[in-house]
């Protein structure tokens, strides 16, 4: 069965606007990809700051701790030197 002219030229319409429509379809799921991806490096760069924050939080509480035992343990020799000495200087008198 031959096609008339006006057949042709319908078919060749459709196929333009499903070609059309295909293009519109693959641009937009590119961009929602990009966009996706954008926003999961954003996600990842937050949770580095985050990770990075604590690290710095702990040593900070590490640091204080150690300080912390260090001065505890200078005013404990300081309490048992002067202990021993104002023993020592009452047991001379």
């Amino acid at each position: 069965m031959a096609q008339s002219k006006a057949d042709r030229k319908a078919a060749a319409k459709k196929a333009a606007a499903t070609r059309k429509r295909n293009a519109e379809k693959s641009k937009a799921q590119a961009a929602g990809k990009k966009a996706a991806s954008t926003r999961q490096a954003g996600e990842a760069k937050a949770s580095a700051k985050d990770a990075t924050s604590a690290a710095k939080a702990a040593a900070a509480g590490v640091t204080s701790a150690a300080l912390s035992a260090t001065r505890a343990a200078q005013q404990a020799g300081k309490s048992v030197a002067s202990r021993l000495g104002g023993a020592g200087k009452r047991g001379k008198r």
